[in-house]
């Protein structure tokens, strides 16, 4: 079984044009290394993969949270569609496998990047708006997007969620720098969550600020038995 016919059966949906699914998972850096055609790569997928999640997950919050005034809604949406957030939805579907990229991509964790994986889900999604119309990418989403969206919600807001915690608990809270790699264009940071003088938990990413969010968030996560729903 090749590589796409693998991953169409994950997804649970099978396309008419298999080339749309290898557009949907071709990176920039692949088809500049192989000298593709121009347009070859997955950002214009993305483009409209962007808009069809916009819309099925408005719709969704909307039927769903019927209490929610329009900023409520905007903030939670918001949750649901960002690029860490995406990235995590990816880990169910094994998406970074499937991925085709250039070598010096490969070389560098582009397979584990938050923002190659978030772009390259939209780029599905559009993938299959494109070949089987919005009901079918209305269903890839609600399936593999739309699922706990709690969790989600906890993720967005995490680092002000463990604030109100620990200061619930009259411990302070700081961040750490715990390592700092990769070149300038390429950075990757490792944070640490302190709370008082006890390190609780460890996040990665591209920046800080990503680093700490999900620091955070796995802080929550071993916090959560605490936590009133």
């Amino acid at each position: 079984m090749s590589e796409l016919k693998k991953f169409q059966s994950i997804i649970g949906y099978q396309f008419s044009n298999e080339e749309l699914l290898r557009q949907a998972l071709t990176h920039s850096s692949y088809a500049n290394e192989k000298h593709l055609k121009k347009l070859s790569d997955n950002e214009r997928l993305e483009f409209l993969g962007d808009a069809v999640l916009e819309l099925t997950s408005s719709e969704f919050l909307f039927s769903n949270y019927p209490k929610l005034t329009e900023g409520e809604l905007t903030r939670l949406r918001a949750s649901i569609v960002c690029e860490p957030t995406l990235a995590m939805c990816t880990e169910a579907i094994h998406l970074g496998h499937f991925l085709f990229l250039g070598k010096g991509e490969e070389q560098t964790g582009g397979r584990k990047r938050k923002s190659i994986l978030s772009d390259a889900l939209e780029a599905v999604i559009g993938a299959i708006y494109l070949d089987g119309g919005f009901a079918n990418a209305k269903e890839f989403v609600q399936r593999f997007v739309l699922t706990d969206v709690e969790h989600k919600k906890l993720f967005y807001d995490s680092k002000t969620i463990l604030q109100e915690v620990v200061q619930g608990q009259h411990e302070q809270l700081s961040y750490v720098l715990l390592e700092e790699t990769g070149p300038d264009h390429d950075k990757n940071f490792m944070v640490g969550v302190m709370i008082g003088n006890k390190q609780v938990s460890t996040g990665t990413g591209h920046t800080k600020k990503s680093a700490e969010q999900e620091a955070a968030y796995h802080a929550l996560l071993l916090l959560r038995p605490n936590l009133r729903e």
